[in-house]
Formats: structure tokens, sequence, C-alpha cells
């Protein structure tokens, strides 16, 4: 096997690893928001990691791949699509500003800040545009607990990031990745 194909193999099985991680930080802690019959979970925060480790592609696939799993594996059927999408995009975003600000340490620390910072924005934007195509007026209801998600996903990628980057491996495809 090439080198090529040794890095590409690599990046699959670690967003493979990621969209599992993302599911399952999705899934494992739900806190029920009043009205909206949806949950605010930690998922968000490996989302962003995923986007600042594995770079725009692979971090948009696993994003959204494991955050529309557990929207599938949790019955939100109808958000299958519309999560895949806010979410990859979360990990896109999180990359392309992992990539653009991150050129030392400090700065890459920074770069996760605005991915959290992207996170708040395009879950609580973007799901409110998307809810209302389907609720009308009431989608506005869920913006409250969305930005409460995003801040949430904020906080926790910025106490994850330096732990997550501390493995060799990881720092080492997060760098290619910048």
């Amino acid at each position: 096997m090439n080198s090529k194909s040794t890095v590409t193999l690599k990046k699959l099985v670690m967003a493979a690893l990621f969209a599992a991680l993302t599911c399952v930080a999705t899934m494992s802690i739900k806190i029920p928001t009043p009205g909206t019959s949806g949950y605010i979970h930690p998922g968000d925060a490996i989302v962003i990691l995923a986007g600042v480790v594995l770079g725009p592609a692979w971090g948009f696939l696993a994003g959204g791949i494991g955050s529309a799993m557990a929207d599938l594996l949790g019955g939100y059927f109808v958000y299958v699509p519309i999560t895949f999408v806010i979410k990859g995009l979360v990990s896109l975003c999180s990359a392309l500003l992992y990539r653009k600000v991150g050129k030392n340490s400090k700065s890459r620390y920074t770069a996760v800040i605005l991915g959290g910072v992207a996170d708040i924005i395009l879950v609580a934007g973007g799901y409110c545009l998307c809810e209302y195509f389907i609720y009308g007026a009431g989608a506005f209801a869920s913006v409250p607990a969305n930005l409460v998600q995003g801040i949430g996903g904020l906080i926790l990628s910025a106490v994850l990031y330096p732990i997550l980057i501390a493995i060799p491996d990881v720092k080492q495809t997060a760098l290619a990745n910048s």
C-alpha cells in the first residue's frame, strides 16, 4: 500500500470514529427542551472537533453522518437530511476556520472557539429556517434551545480540544489539515 492510500485509509477510519462518537455523544446525554420535542446534547462539540481534526471534506461527512444517524436512530426522521447538512456545514466551517486562523498553538485554540461560534449561528439559524417551512412561525420557539446547545458545543469543544490534540496521531492529522 502506498503512502497516499495509507493516508486516505487513516482519514476514513478517523472519520468513521468521529461519526460514531458524534452519534453516541448526541444520543447519550439528552436534556429535553420544553415545547419543542427536541433536546440539548454534547454532540455539537464532536462535530466541531471533527472538522478541526479531519479537515473540510472528511469533517463534513463525519459530523453530518454522525448527527444524522442520531436523528435516524432517535426517531427524528424528518430531521435526518436537515441535520446532515447543518451539522456537516458546522464541521466544514470549523475546518476552514482552523485552516485560516490556526497558524500557531494559541491561534489554533482561538480557531476552535470560532468553530463554536459558527456552530451557534448555523444550528440556531439553520434549524429555524428549515423548521419555518415545516411548522411556520412556531419554528422560532426552537431558537433559544439551539443557542444553548451551540454555546454548550463551543464550551465543550474548547475543553476537549487540548486533550484531543495531545494524542499524537490526532495532532498529526489536525496539523496536516491546517
